[in-house]
């Protein structure tokens, strides 16, 4: 624990949500939802207008869509997060040599370490003066916290959303922790924190009085052990430049031990989306598929495949997990599931989807992007009919620069917008347009016109 607030959490305000905003003058100000949009898709990000509706991450699409049905629902456009996350870490290195990375929009930076700050006044004109230099180069908004340490410095964050900057003056810890949920600590998740709630513990306060041996005889020696020095506000963490990530994987426990094989795939497909969202967001793709299944008498079966190269595609995740279930025997029931990609790399293999097909043997393999041509005896075969994402880039040879709103029966829906301009045109193609393309994101350059999140701007025309 340091003397003085100068570690330093970033953590960028709705991201994806946010810059598909600043990106699409018409979407400003109204709820929008970035995800997957198939049948089992989730949230990814939701927007400050949308989380009014009870849209959130991890939610299922199909339950945002019923809370909030009037929202823009769009796909990820990584690519182009990534630009915008370059441009938030160059920032960062500027503070500090001394910058760790938890994802595209969130870090640590030790400001002592970069001599910008010794004490609370200088650390809080660093905040400040990032979060404006953020606003300026990006038209982004960032919530930055401060603290002597990593966990509250990312508990403060938390507290400065959106759009805020919070110090937490170190000698303070234990009284601002005291009262709020134990779930606020790091390494609480759901079902240690119903665990802790059965013992009677649901206050960080709680936690501290109930002493470290209560705590490690309830949840063993590590994490009782750790979890107590949390509840106390301690954590010595120091700030680590280039983490070396291993790998990035999600898991559920579930109430109830699951029987059905078919719910069972649907639950393991369902945690593949989550951690290809999880492993773009990290700016990485894998080579290795994990499966974890603990099984009703909590033994645990850890499988893995190794692909001819990294991904980062759902397709194939989902594909590899659900070939390693059908060598795992549920009879029983299930307690937890989880999935995990590992063998990191910065790139991906472009040619996964045929090591898909030819690990999951005949038959057809999903795509996003494309619809193979359909093939009749005697004929030639039918043109591929091409398939536009709601959210993604297209240029018109007429109309220039625009981004799908929604296709189908045949047609796309194109609104023709820049970063920069005002709210644009909406004008109808069929899908198979001659003079309508794929295009590459616009770059926020100096920063787009930003909106400060819950702000509102009037209807576009």
């Amino acid at each position: 624990m340091r003397a003085a607030p100068t570690i330093l959490h970033l953590d960028m305000d709705a991201f994806f949500a946010a810059a598909e905003q600043a990106a699409k003058p018409s979407l400003r100000g109204k709820p929008v939802v970035v995800g997957g949009l198939g049948p089992r898709g989730v949230v990814a990000t939701a927007s400050y207008e949308a989380r009014r509706f009870g849209v959130h991450s991890a939610m299922p699409m199909a339950q945002a869509r019923r809370r909030a049905p009037n929202a823009a629902y769009l796909v990820p456009r990584f690519s182009f997060y990534r630009g915008i996350s370059e441009q938030v870490m160059e920032l960062l290195g500027r503070l500090s040599p001394l910058v760790e990375p938890l994802s595209l929009d969130e870090a640590f930076v030790d400001l002592e370490a970069g001599g910008v700050a010794d004490d609370r006044g200088s650390a809080r004109e660093a905040g400040e003066r990032l979060r404006k230099d953020i606003l300026a180069t990006t038209g982004l908004t960032g919530s930055v916290g401060l603290a002597g340490s990593k966990m509250l410095a990312k508990i403060a964050s938390e507290e400065a959303k959106p759009d805020g900057l919070v110090l937490i003056e170190p000698g303070t810890e234990r009284e601002l922790l005291g009262p709020k949920s134990v779930r606020i600590l790091p390494g609480v998740g759901p079902a240690t924190g119903e665990h802790l709630r059965r013992a009677g513990m649901t206050t960080v306060s709680d936690l501290a009085e109930a002493g470290e041996d209560e705590l490690v005889r309830l949840l063993g020696r590590a994490h009782g052990a750790s979890l107590y020095l949390m509840a106390q506000g301690y954590d010595d963490r120091p700030v680590v430049a280039e983490r070396d990530t291993k790998s990035v994987s999600v898991e559920d426990t579930f109430d109830v031990d699951l029987h059905d094989r078919v719910r069972i795939r649907i639950e393991v497909e369902r945690l593949a989306e989550r951690c290809v969202g999880r492993l773009r967001a990290s700016g990485h793709s894998g080579r290795t598929i994990v499966l974890k299944v603990r099984r009703f008498d909590f033994s645990t079966l850890t499988r893995s495949e190794t692909l001819r190269g990294p991904t980062d595609d759902p397709v194939v995740v989902r594909e590899a997990a659900g070939r390693l279930l059908e060598g795992v025997d549920t009879t029983g029931g299930v307690r937890l599931l989880g999935v995990g990609v590992s063998g990191l790399a910065d790139y991906t293999q472009e040619d996964l989807f045929a090591q898909a097909a030819e690990a999951a043997g005949p038959g057809p393999v999903e795509r996003s992007e494309e619809v193979a041509p359909v093939e009749v005896a005697g004929e030639p075969a039918a043109p591929a009919e091409r398939r536009w994402s709601p959210g993604h880039d297209v240029r018109h040879a007429m109309y220039g620069p625009g981004w799908v709103q929604g296709s189908g029966v045949g047609r796309v829906t194109v609104r023709f917008e820049e970063p920069g301009s005002a709210p644009g045109r909406v004008r109808t193609f069929l899908v198979d347009d001659p003079e309508l393309e794929a295009g590459e994101p616009l770059p926020l350059v100096g920063g787009a016109p930003g909106l400060r999140p819950g702000l509102s701007l009037p209807p576009s025309p």
